[in-house]
């Protein structure tokens, strides 16, 4: 049963205050319900209404729907909106990269000491998205954790393809560290976080941190992130439709869920172009052996999309290993709701999440 006319102040609230915590397999593992129904297995009403609202335009014509990596960039993201209250300083700089220019935006609450610094990794498929599509996410995670923020505009395929992304995500992450105090950043309070393939880079970043010595990452959030790109089993992810709770909408869900399944392989040849082997860990952190020893991670799930499940199992592998982890829910919610911020009030809560893990780990 929906509660209609509840503003968005009140939704937001409802996410903070209803919330069910629980130990899955040895993760902390944080439910949040529908702010506005009780209805379980369903889309959240504004997902619903998004929805309805792109499947009732006008059918694409022919030539439209041809394939076009310009096109699919160009409906990337979403006309999201600033939350922030306070005055963020937004400046752009550009990282003197080993393979070129490493474009950045860097945001930050007025403060009198070093902040803790969070690297951000823009979510698109591994092929698209930018800097103006995390903007607003940035300035609200930068307000609401009291932290410099540096936004990565990172080498995309399919003209750079793996690992060219990746290189420029870890060469920021080094930038950031060597250049810290000039940036207002504490040196030692260092953390990634990433949507989607971002989340992937910042996944893959902390595993690469880890094998070269270099100490540089604390924290790690992860928001619905790629970390089996092929959706290869193992012990800990099997992928199945069966383990998603529909009651509503059932065909409608079902197509939610299962068309960026049916994307991975064009994401692969896009990115991977057939030179690098899917589970490679670099690719898929989910097959990377030495867990121990990586940095506390927050993995932030939606509940009908296709990515969930193998988050889910990242956790998994990441809590056996002894990494403290923490698994955040959100109930009805589908793939890249962070875009919707300002209009989803999970958007802006999952900032707030972030914003507290981070200041769990750093004080």
């Amino acid at each position: 049963m929906s509660t209609h006319h509840i503003s968005y102040a009140q939704l937001l609230h409802r996410l903070e205050t209803s919330a069910l915590t629980r130990n899955e397999n040895g993760v902390e593992t944080v439910i949040k319900p529908i702010p506005d129904s009780d209805t379980k297995g369903t889309l959240d009403p504004r997902v619903l209404d998004v929805v309805l609202r792109q499947r009732s335009e006008e059918p694409a014509t022919e030539a439209e729907t041809a394939f076009s990596i310009e096109a699919i960039r160009a409906q990337m993201g979403w006309p999201n909106q600033d939350v922030t209250t306070s005055a963020i300083r937004i400046r752009s700089l550009v990282l003197d990269g080993e393979k070129g220019n490493i474009p950045v935006r860097v945001y930050a609450p007025k403060a009198d000491e070093l902040l803790p610094g969070v690297i951000f990794f823009h979510g698109g498929g591994f092929f698209g998205g930018d800097l103006e599509t995390v903007e607003h996410p940035c300035k609200a995670l930068a307000e609401k954790a009291n932290a410099v923020v540096v936004s990565v505009d990172y080498r995309l395929a399919p003209e750079h393809p793996f690992p060219a992304g990746l290189e420029d995500c870890f060469e920021a992450v080094k930038w950031v560290h060597r250049h810290a105090e000039g940036l207002g950043i504490a040196k030692e309070k260092i953390a990634v976080a990433g949507d989607s393939a971002g989340g992937n880079f910042a996944a893959v970043c902390a595993i690469l941190d880890q094998e070269q010595g270099t100490d540089m990452i604390k924290y790690q959030a992860l928001i619905y992130p790629v970390v089996n790109l092929g959706s290869i089993e193992t012990d800990d992810y099997r992928w199945s439709l069966a383990q998603y709770d529909i009651h509503e909408h059932d065909e409608l869900i079902r197509g939610i869920v299962l068309s960026l399944g049916e994307s991975a392989d064009l994401f692969n040849d896009i990115y991977l172009q057939g030179k690098t082997d899917v589970t490679n860990p670099f690719v898929s952190p989910l097959f990377h052996a030495k867990m121990k020893g990586l940095p506390d991670a927050l993995i932030v799930t939606a509940e009908y999309d296709y990515l969930r499940l193998e988050g889910e199992a990242y956790a998994r592998k990441l809590a056996r290993a002894g990494v403290e982890t923490r698994i955040v829910q959100y109930r009805g919610m589908d793939h890249a709701f962070i875009d919707k911020l300002g209009e989803y009030p999970q958007a802006e809560d999952c900032m707030n999440e972030i914003a507290k893990g981070l200041k769990r780990v750093f004080g």
